[in-house]
This record gives structure tokens, sequence and C-alpha cells, in this order.
């Protein structure tokens, strides 16, 4: 098994079998249908910080006192970091409003030696668009939702190659791991 332990920045999203991290209306419930934050332990103790968007927050404090406003269900606590222009005063969370590099560094920084995980489709398509994430963690979960946000766009419409580094299944829902191959500044 691939260690997950190693300050990296990853990515991670449970997703529709048709490529949606969140249904129409940014609903999250539909998630916890087919897993449970117990489901892959080592996930959640390799994350040291998480880093998200102003929208992904907003979806946690709707969705507050359910398992999909918090991190893994409520089985993780440490710090959060949201990158945002128009931060709202909350004492739970650390806002910040610079660039999504300086962002990533104060998020890699909080987490020490475990892992960055950055949630949300937005944050998510900036980091990579920067050559910022080591690597990718989804949950494939058995459902169609037909609409909602999609895992990865990108106005740029740079192409993200991946190289898999496993594959692995408890109960209905797929585990997939890929490393982010970085590319060369003349790329």
């Amino acid at each position: 098994m691939t260690r997950l332990f190693a300050g990296k920045v990853v990515v991670q999203a449970a997703m529709s079998l048709d490529g949606f991290i969140a249904g129409p209306d940014d609903s999250m419930d539909w998630v916890f249908q087919y897993t449970t934050p117990d489901e892959f332990p080592e996930i959640v103790q390799a994350t040291g910080a998480m880093l998200s968007g102003r929208r992904s927050y907003d979806v946690g404090q709707r969705d507050a006192g359910k398992p999909s406003g918090e991190a893994y269900g409520g089985a993780w606590q440490g710090p959060s970091f949201v990158l945002t222009h128009n931060p709202p005063a909350d004492t739970g969370v650390t806002f910040l409003s610079g660039d999504i590099e300086a962002a990533v560094a104060t998020g890699k920084a909080a987490a020490g030696a475990k892992n960055l995980v950055v949630v949300g489709a937005d944050v998510a398509a900036q980091c990579l668009q920067r050559d910022l994430v080591d690597e990718i963690l989804v949950v494939v979960l058995p459902v169609l939702l037909g609409a909602g946000t999609h895992f990865y766009s990108s106005a740029a419409g740079r192409r993200i190659d991946l190289e898999p580094v496993r594959c692995s299944q408890s109960g209905s829902v797929q585990l997939m791991q890929f490393n982010v191959l970085k590319h060369d500044a003349g790329d």
C-alpha cells in the first residue's frame, strides 16, 4: 500500500461516476449514503490541514450539524483555511485573501509533516493550474447525479497528466489515488 504520510498537497474529493463532486444546489448528502468517515481512516490520519474556497466553506456552514458540513464527517479536527476575497467573521477557520501559492504555503506550514488537503472545485483547479498539487485522491461513488459541480474544469483549459498509484475498493466505493505529473515551464 502506498504511504499517504509525506507532507504532500493532495486534492481530495468524493465524486459521482459521472464526474460531479457536488449535486444540484451544491448538495452533499448523497456522499454519506455510500461512504462513512471511518471507511478510509488512513486518509483522515494523513491530513494535517485543509484548504478550501469560499463556496465550499459556505456549503459546510449551510450543512453544519450534518456529516456533509464537517471535514470527514466530523472525524478530523485541525487547521482549516479558506481562500476568499470576502472573508466573513468566523473564529473556527482562518480566511486567506492572497494568492493561491501563498495560501498553499500557509496550509503546508500548518500541516507540518502531514498532508495539506485541498477541497473544492475552484481552489483545486487553481492549484492544479499552478503545479502546486502532488496527488489527487478521489472516492468514486456508485451514483449518477446528472448535474452539479464537476470535479475539474478550468478556464485555462490546461490538460493535467496523472500517474495511477492505487485503486482499492471498500464496500460499494472505489478509492483512486494519482500522482500529478509536473510540467516544465516550457510546456
